[in-house]
């Protein structure tokens, strides 16, 4: 009991992050004395019947009647200027989509948005699916004839339509209680100028020789041309009129519905025409075409945002939403039904033992979403219900090896448990475990090459957490038009990247192929939990394919080992890269394993018994940002990790 104590609660404290270990006087004390002088701390606090909490490097948020959270502190105060104007939380995070595309916090106007709204007035969870889909002429024979595997990485072949804004349009007019004109105003002042912070200015510096391929994004983005440094300067005001021009004009067309007549809602969706039917998206077009994009007029008139039922699972009493199988949400709860099957918080939080039962579960659900994931709206549908089964998930943890790692795990057969019969049959039998093009072991890459595949794997996003005293609990992952971006002529609108996330060869995952009108499946997740039926949980990450792996650790550091939001946003995470990379070239590595720099020198001896190949990071922690809905005091807890700029406000 006592080394489960330690590893349960005192880990807290050794999470070897600034502000988390053991004072510096101590450093070069022994581990084992560290150990019985931390766990003995424990047990004394917890013999005196005191609650328990880690220091952690940022302060928790508390709030009683809002709270926002946000990749940028500047986008979390757009949040808060709506809540304080009497908005919901609904209309708050609409401010923060708006207010981090204009910041290109890893995303852009052109991008994607999807959401999990629950709705107090209805008890029930909402999904949004506003992703953009390939526009006329994407095909794989058309990727073929230029020599490419998969779609680029960059660029405007790279794009598919843009969906933020639609995404943004709807969730307002469909469960907010403002005009677009006061959910836009921050974002407009933004556009209008504001102080770039140093992230993004050192990502234009670095990407400015790619930028300077496409003409808009160069007049936009190197504002000093020819200078030795031609991005923004860290704390420089930037100017982007032609996006403001472009916002003001969705405001002037819900201004003009109104003077008609039109109510709220059909004058948000007035604005929403002019984007995707108007005058934008004429220049929208054109501007994509002149670079060499696929867009047509056709295509974004077509495109709708889908309001859907979310998929979830119950994990010990507490029901967890994901969207569906058009992004990779479901694999949380794939991971959760198999590891439902597992006594976790006997293991010892961080145990050896504990990180390799989490990383093969998560390994079996990312084999199931590389085969099966995929746009539900064209047929065959992937085969959720099955995928979802608690006795698949059974038969999927058998699978678990007990002290070893499988570098070749695979996907299953979920079609049994849906009383169906599996359509690939034979692509299934052939595929296998995808090893990287310069060799099977991490070793074998040159440094430059993994760190283009640690890029390419963690691509980031951004997320938006909100909640209100009236129950209203909004997560969100908008993404897409990170930098560096195609800027579609003068309408300041950097486009998607998401095109790169299909696949052109159906041995590769039969479920998402290219095709015109098609949603790539992507790796944006958004996560909601409820508790008695009401919000428990609202959080979710950036970072690519390790998006539901740190939500999975958050959900578990919670709810197996009772941690504050923001101590589990802080602590430790493990990172497998066993799974296909969404990017790039689609490449994995599997028994590489990323830990805490902080793991002990006994639970990495034993990790390299199990077949596994170590690396380390100060922070492997997300960014996670976080919500916890307090229902015995009526308030709400918030988390934001250590990782990045993310961060929250609460009132």
């Amino acid at each position: 009991m006592f080394p489960m104590l330690y590893c349960g609660v005192a880990n807290r404290y050794r999470d070897g992050l600034p502000g988390h270990g053991v004072p510096e006087r101590d450093k070069n004390m022994g581990k084992l004395t560290r150990f019985w002088l931390l766990a003995g701390a424990v047990v004394a606090v917890l013999a005196a019947g005191q609650p328990t909490q880690a220091k952690t490097q940022k302060p928790p948020l508390h709030g009683r009647h809002w709270m926002a959270v946000t990749g940028k502190p500047l986008a979390a105060t757009a949040g808060a200027m709506i809540f304080q104007k009497g908005g919901n939380a609904v209309d708050a995070a609409c401010a923060m989509i708006a207010a981090t595309s204009t910041m290109w916090d890893t995303l852009s106007w052109g991008g994607e948005t999807q959401a999990l709204i629950y709705n107090p007035n209805t008890g029930k969870v909402i999904g949004i699916n506003a992703l953009g889909v390939a526009p006329t002429g994407a095909t794989p024979e058309f990727f073929h004839s230029k020599g490419m595997k998969f779609p680029p990485e960059f660029g405007p072949l790279a794009a598919v339509t843009p969906g933020t804004p639609g995404g943004l349009m709807t969730m307002l007019a469909e469960y907010g209680t403002m005009s677009l004109g006061e959910v836009l105003a921050p974002a407009i002042e933004m556009a209008d100028g504001y102080p770039m912070e140093a992230e993004l200015s050192n990502t234009i510096e670095k990407y400015k020789d790619k930028i300077a391929q496409w003409p808009y994004s160069k007049q936009t983005l190197l504002i000093h041309p020819g200078a030795a440094r031609e991005a923004p300067q860290a704390g420089e005001v930037f100017h982007q009129p032609e996006l403001a021009a472009t916002l003001r004009k969705l405001v002037e067309a819900e201004k003009n519905a109104r003077a008609h007549g039109k109510d709220r809602k059909a004058a948000i969706y007035a604005a929403y025409d002019r984007f995707y039917k108007g005058d934008i998206a004429k220049e929208l077009v054109r501007g994509t075409r002149e670079q060499g994009g696929l867009f047509t007029e056709a295509d974004l008139a077509n495109w709708k945002v889908k309001i859907e039922e979310p998929v979830h699972t119950n994990y010990k009493g507490i029901e967890v939403y994901k969207l569906t199988t058009w992004v990779q949400g479901p694999v949380l709860l794939q991971a959760l039904n198999i590891l439902e099957n597992f006594d976790l918080k006997s293991m010892g939080y961080d145990s050896a033992r504990y990180i390799h039962t989490v990383y093969q579960a998560m390994n079996l659900a990312f084999a199931d979403r590389d085969f099966y994931y995929g746009d539900p709206a064209f047929p065959p549908a992937s085969p959720i219900q099955g995928l979802l089964s608690k006795d698949y998930a059974r038969e999927r943890a058998k699978l678990v090896k007990p002290d070893h790692n499988d570098p070749d795990i695979r996907p299953g057969d979920p079609y049994p448990f849906q009383g169906g019969t599996n359509p690939f049959v034979n692509v299934l039998q052939k595929w296998h475990s995808k090893m990287p093009s310069e060799g099977a072991k991490a070793n074998e890459w040159s440094p430059t090459a993994l760190a283009e595949f640690d890029r390419s794997f963690r691509l980031g996003t951004t997320s938006v957490e909100a909640t209100d005293e009236k129950g209203w609990a909004v997560s969100v992952t908008p993404s897409g038009g990170w930098t560096p971006a195609v800027i579609a002529g003068h309408t300041g609108v950097g486009l998607s990247q998401r095109m790169q996330s299909f696949v052109l060869d159906p041995n590769e995952n039969p479920f998402n192929v290219l095709q015109p009108g098609k949603r790539p499946r992507a790796t944006l997740t958004p996560s909601l939990a409820l508790k008695d039926g009401k919000p428990f949980l609202v959080f979710s990450v950036q970072g690519g394919d390790t998006q539901d792996q740190n939500l999975l650790q958050f959900f578990l550091n919670v709810v197996e080992f009772g941690m504050t939001p923001q101590e589990a946003t802080e602590a430790a995470n493990i990172t497998s890269y066993q799974m296909r990379d969404s990017f790039g070239a689609h490449e994995s590595i599997p028994g590489r394993l990323t830990l805490s720099s902080s793991t002990p020198t006994w639970v990495r001896d034993e990790l390299v018994k199990m077949g596994y190949k170590l690396d380390f990071v100060e922070r492997s922690s997300g960014p996670i940002n976080a919500i916890e809905l307090d229902r015995a005091h009526g308030t709400m807890w918030g988390g934001s990790s250590n990782h990045g700029e993310d961060y929250g406000i609460g009132w």
